[in-house]
């Protein structure tokens, strides 16, 4: 038997003794308060009928309290769509533009236990054939120095200084920008520039974006840092573009002499280049776990009020508003979803989505005190055929699939020899429960759809979008200008096998940051100004030396230690708590040797550094024993070090 829940659980004499304290408050010239006094049998007279009340109200099953929040205007929130960069390889460099349409489905391997998870292409993607047509070479505040007259003669030139420096520069110029694509660059390179582990060679890829010098992911290192003949794969980003350097226009990308990871030596001489040359053999573009379905035709329009028309496919995904078409004479009518039908018209052509149901509701009409119908909406004409043109259908946590999952190419595409994915999926979340909803549904009743208080601002943000994992209010004085509300947004995003989150996945993409602040603006108090921004992320970087106990694994030591790092200082499971860094908390040496001393392996922890790092430039500071956070701000774990040695 299902226990059932107990609303009020005060009593027959409860009721009586909370009713005698108020007469003593209000009255209390009524002295006598025994059994025998007329006024006391009254008070028990109504206990007694408010006892029989009680007891009724809570046999009151779950059902009607949904069938409440249903009232207040509470509906389960959809499931959300995992998204994942998808990669798509050519089989060769091709001369033409490849095109790979939208729509385009990638998926997993099925397996006897698992049905394949599907993903969908949610923009067209270019992969332009692109050559390398200028070089250049730029030492630290030194002037750019044209290598195109040594490069046409296959004259060897040296890439760096004699001794390379950091910010040392080797410039590529490509015919035209390579956004999202997949570049490589074939060097003939002599071995000079000796010292280098060619493993992890102190250099950074970048590619100018109109702003600034934006990373590039390394696929492959064919070259070891540019010590032999061999490729350089690039994963150019989307924001590639054209500049013009030392007069030359071209889609510029360079190679930066870094500092060296700890533990690792640098450059002792200057790598030398006799032949270079590029080009695309791939591109990278956005993909949802959600089907598309198109041209779903609903039903027929009975013209009445209030109608409800369920569709073949559900639950619908969380995403933009969807468009309905009704049939006119003179073709297709466009009805514009949303979230409510209060305050419309009989006139204004609206609908509601209930995504998790997946049915479309038409306007009711409600009749008026003078008794007159009011419609709120219009009404489609009876027997107009209604269409949806598109919606995804689909989602939930299964799509947070595994760096590498995504293999098999559904269809088949000219010149595309294969796909992969080399982030995981994240953003899949499963649809809210009953039980879920029944948490949310008070603070709604609260909340009434207004921002008032942090608190408020916080909940709508999270309403607005389902691949927030964390929002915080910072109110005018505490943070923010005034007049304003920072509303700052932590997007859900999947570690890596090492339990590494990028940056780049830890800050909200513009259609979230945007759908977050038209949900507040509609919400905010007049006069109030709201900014929608990714908080500030401090790196951190820890360097330790470990002792290993007997027969301790020393590969797998490092490993899981730069795992347990990188898992305690995560800004969405970290912390001491493991819900998530805690915002403004500051950083301390000592924490970091009790993570490291938890290891099963570990037998001392030897030394512990701790560097602030920037985890757009990579740099970082000096060794400190505490790195203080600004207090609405978060940790993000940065390329930590750990070296483990066993005792001689």
């Amino acid at each position: 038997m299902l226990p059932s829940p107990n609303l009020d659980d005060r009593r027959f004499q409860d009721l009586v003794d909370d009713a005698k304290r108020m007469v003593q408050r209000r009255c209390p010239e009524w002295t006598d308060h025994n059994v025998s006094d007329p006024g006391v049998t009254l008070i028990e007279t109504v206990a007694f009928m408010a006892d029989e009340l009680f007891y009724r109200l809570n046999r009151v099953p779950d059902r009607l309290y949904v069938a409440f929040l249903e009232l207040l205007g509470v509906t389960l929130h959809p499931a959300g769509a995992a998204t994942v960069d998808v990669v798509m390889w050519l089989s060769a460099p091709q001369d033409e533009v490849v095109v790979v349409p939208e729509g385009t489905e990638a998926a997993t391997n099925r397996t006897e236990r698992d049905e394949a998870v599907v993903f969908t292409t949610v923009r067209p993607l270019e992969i332009p054939p692109r050559r390398l047509v200028h070089v250049a070479t730029q030492r630290p505040g030194g002037d750019l120095v044209n290598r195109d007259d040594q490069l046409g003669s296959g004259d060897a030139f040296p890439v760096f200084a004699d001794v390379p420096q950091v910010d040392d520069l080797l410039l590529l110029g490509l015919d035209d920008p390579a956004p999202s694509c997949v570049v490589a660059l074939r060097f003939d390179c002599s071995v000079q520039g000796v010292g280098v582990d060619p493993r992890r060679p102190p250099l950074a890829w970048e590619a100018w974006d109109g702003k600034t010098w934006v990373a590039c992911d390394v696929d492959s290192d064919g070259t070891g840092g540019l010590n032999r003949a061999g490729d350089v794969v690039l994963h150019v980003p989307p924001t590639h573009t054209a500049s013009v350097l030392g007069g030359t226009r071209a889609g510029w990308l360079r190679c930066r002499v870094t500092e060296p990871d700890e533990g690792y030596p640098t450059y002792g001489a200057s790598p030398t280049v006799r032949e270079a040359g590029a080009f695309t053999i791939g591109g990278t573009v956005a993909a949802v776990h959600a089907e598309t379905v198109r041209d779903e035709v609903v039903g027929l329009s009975e013209g009445v009020p209030g109608q409800a028309f369920p569709l073949e496919h559900r639950p619908v995904v969380a995403g933009p508003p969807t468009i309905l078409e009704v049939a006119t004479g003179a073709g297709w009518a466009q009805w514009t979803e949303v979230e409510s039908f209060a305050g419309h018209g009989p006139d204004d052509e609206v609908f509601v989505l209930d995504r998790a149901a997946g049915e479309i509701q038409f306007g009711p009409a409600v009749r008026e005190p003078d008794g007159t119908l009011r419609a709120y909406g219009a009404i489609p004409p009876k027997g107009a055929p209604l269409r949806l043109p598109r919606y995804r259908t689909g989602g939930g946590p299964d799509g947070n699939v595994a760096p590498g999952t995504v293999q098999v190419l559904r269809g088949g595409l000219p010149f595309v020899d294969r796909v992969s994915n080399r982030r995981a999926a994240a953003g899949g979340v499963a649809a809210e429960t009953v039980d879920e909803a029944k948490e949310r549904g008070p603070l709604a009743l609260r909340v009434r759809d207004r921002a008032v208080t942090a608190e408020d601002y916080e909940h709508i943000a999270r309403a607005a979008a389902v691949d927030v994992a964390r929002v915080r209010a910072v109110a005018a004085g505490d943070g923010a200008d005034a007049g304003c509300i920072r509303v700052l947004v932590v997007p859900a995003a999947q570690p890596d096998a090492e339990g590494s989150l990028r940056f780049e996945d830890l800050v909200p993409s513009p259609d979230s940051l945007a759908a977050i602040a038209e949900h507040l603006e509609e919400r905010r108090p007049v006069g109030a100004r709201v900014i929608v921004e990714p908080p500030f992320y401090q790196g951190v970087t820890v360097v330790a030396r470990l002792s290993p106990r007997p027969r301790a694994a020393v590969p797998m030591l490092e490993a899981e230690a730069v795992r347990a790092l990188n898992r305690y200082f995560d800004p969405l499971r970290g912390g001491p708590d493991g819900d998530g860094w805690p915002f403004g908390r500051p950083v301390q040496a000592g924490e970091v040797y009790a993570v490291l001393q938890r290891l099963p392996g570990t037998e001392i922890v030897e030394d512990v550094k701790i560097f602030a790092a920037d985890p757009l430039t990579g740099r970082r500071g000096d060794p400190v024993q505490r790195i203080d956070i600004d207090k609405h701000a978060l940790c993000f774990s940065f390329r930590h070090q750990v070296r483990v040695v066993a005792a001689s």
